[in-house]
């Protein structure tokens, strides 16, 4: 279908302009803000058809993945760069276990600057690593976990010239908080319940606070009860205490203190939710499901969110005929270790049709 201007001229279709241009009436920037920006955000919210049916609810999933670096963490990486430029920032520094590295270091090329990461030894996957080392970011690994990591990336920012752009940077909190906009843009309307993965618990707070202003505002009706999943090996908000030394499959968000946790709790309390854990088994059972079942190929921690309403389900806690979202938060290419331990070996035939026919199946 053509689109016709005032003077009949024909338009093409709206491109996404980022998540600053696309919602700065609701960001802190103004004219002095250099907008640093790879397009990020105006990621898909795909129906799951298959995934309504076995919840019994109708289900949604907002797929971060399509980010321009895989994962939600673009959406707070272009304001916490953008303001660091306008602060006049030469160098920006995190802490990671892989997704906020290689968002830190695309933004901060894009803006000039030069990107350090400290990232916990041996505790990072290699999809992830890539992206930091190709942007040419100042890598150094730690010899401890995310949260020695971030500690250390707090004092390097307060006693040197660098930046930190961790979760606990509040724009990067402001700019992840347009992933709620889109979602009720998109539905007309909050959904009942908002699930998704808990590490550093940044996304849950996020998206708490974003709900809220549209409701506010009186743009939607309703606000959605937020469920949050930890790993059962990193969960230091269902247990109400530290986890020293976290350990799950789930590379993203194997947190042992979040620094959003007061924030969290917050989120999960005010909106009527929960936040519980699932086990690596639970996770990597539902990071093959959504890949079979719907199409979307997300990193295992992603799946966080799913299993836990899975297992809600299966527990008989799960409401039923609701508008349920679910936030996968990084696209599947980052960590592919556990696709390809999955699958079976391809079997090797000759040039020959009936050869090919027989191991298809076909007859």
């Amino acid at each position: 279908m053509q689109i016709f201007g005032a003077k009949g001229k024909v338009k093409g279709a709206h491109q996404w302009r980022g998540v600053i241009e696309e919602y700065r009436h609701r960001l802190p920037v103004t004219s002095r803000t250099p907008i640093i920006s790879l397009r990020e955000g105006g990621t898909p919210l795909i129906y799951a058809c298959n995934l309504s049916e076995l919840l019994g609810n109708n289900v949604w999933i907002k797929y971060e993945g399509l980010n321009p670096t895989g994962s939600f963490k673009d959406r707070g990486m272009t304001m916490a760069i953008s303001k660091a430029a306008e602060d006049g920032a030469k160098a920006v520094i995190c802490a990671s276990t892989g997704n906020t590295s290689a968002s830190a270091s695309a933004y901060a090329v894009k803006a000039g600057m030069t990107p350090v990461v400290l990232i916990p030894k041996g505790k990072i996957a290699m999809g992830k690593l890539a992206q930091a080392v190709i942007h040419n970011s100042s890598i150094v690994q730690v010899n401890g976990n995310f949260d020695d990591c971030l500690t250390l990336a707090k004092e390097l920012s307060e006693n040197y010239p660098v930046a930190l752009v961790n979760s606990v940077n509040p724009f990067r909190i402001q700019g992840q908080k347009t992933a709620a906009f889109e979602v009720v843009d998109m539905l007309g309307d909050a959904p009942d319940i908002h699930a998704m993965p808990v590490g550093n618990a940044g996304n849950i707070t996020a998206y708490w606070m974003g709900y809220k202003e549209y409701y506010g505002d009186n743009i939607s009706s309703q606000l959605p009860a937020m469920y949050g999943f930890q790993a059962a090996g990193a969960a230091p908000i269902v247990k109400g205490k530290i986890v020293k030394n976290p350990e799950t499959i789930a590379t993203a968000i194997r947190i042992g203190n979040p620094a959003s946790w007061a924030q969290a709790v917050d989120a999960r309390d005010a909106s009527g939710g929960v936040i519980d854990s699932v086990s690596d088994r639970e996770i990597l059972s539902a990071y093959r499901l959504i890949a079979a079942q719907e199409g979307i190929f997300v990193e295992p921690s992603s799946a966080a969110g799913l299993a836990g309403l899975i297992k809600y389900k299966k527990a008989k806690k799960l409401p039923k005929d609701k508008t349920i979202v679910i936030t996968v938060t990084g696209h599947g290419l980052k960590d592919i270790q556990y696709a390809l331990d999955s699958t079976k070996k391809p079997v090797v035939i000759p040039v020959d049709l009936k050869a090919a026919a027989k191991a298809l199946g076909l007859k």
